[in-house]
């Protein structure tokens, strides 16, 4: 088993072509070799929140979905906004978190990935469900990183060399390997 620190990658978006999907692929990518990540890729499976459902048995997808934050260090989100707020299937997600208690006091940071001037409401409502959930926002690994159609390669992955290294050091921040060279100062 490995002891490097793992970061649970949430995309909030459910589009195959999604900006979101693409920083978290990247992100993958571009991680320091002393950190781990893992990206989640059950939120289209997770049934409607449902506080009766909430108890064990829990649902099978609400349960793996649980044991993914239990095991992990620390969680990077990148999430879309729609109609001012959270998109709804990852607003479901996060209130399948707030029952349990995996999150409380684990390291969490999300990166805003839309044009500028966009994404504020997805950001204060991701903060306000975190709070209630007890999450450790590191406030220096949030970042402000838009991504535009042109970054993105036919593959999916960002190819802007400025955003690969912010992912790098938002990864670093993130899992506390401040001082650490990414992969970009290694070429």
């Amino acid at each position: 088993m490995s002891t490097l620190p793992m970061i649970l990658l949430l995309s909030g978006s459910l589009r195959t072509g999604s900006s979101n999907n693409s920083v978290l692929r990247t992100a993958q990518t571009v991680a320091l070799s002393e950190v781990r990540t893992v990206l989640y890729d059950g939120l289209a499976g997770l049934p409607h929140f449902n506080p009766d459902d909430d108890t064990d048995p829990l649902p099978a997808s609400v349960a793996r979905l649980r044991a993914a934050i239990s095991k992990a260090t620390a969680l990077l989100i990148c999430t879309p906004e729609y109609a001012g707020t959270l998109p709804g299937s990852f607003k479901n997600l996060l209130d399948w978190t707030v029952g349990g208690t995996e999150i409380c006091n684990k390291p969490v940071a999300w990166v805003n990935a839309a044009a500028p001037g966009r994404g504020q409401g997805a950001e204060t409502t991701l903060r306000q469900v975190l709070g209630y959930t007890g999450a450790n926002i590191v406030e220096s690994a949030c970042a402000k990183i838009p991504v535009t159609p042109q970054m993105v390669g036919a593959d999916g992955f960002i190819t802007d060399p400025g955003v690969r290294e912010q992912l790098c050091r938002v990864l670093g921040l993130l899992a506390g390997r401040h001082g650490r060279t990414s992969e970009l100062d290694q070429t």
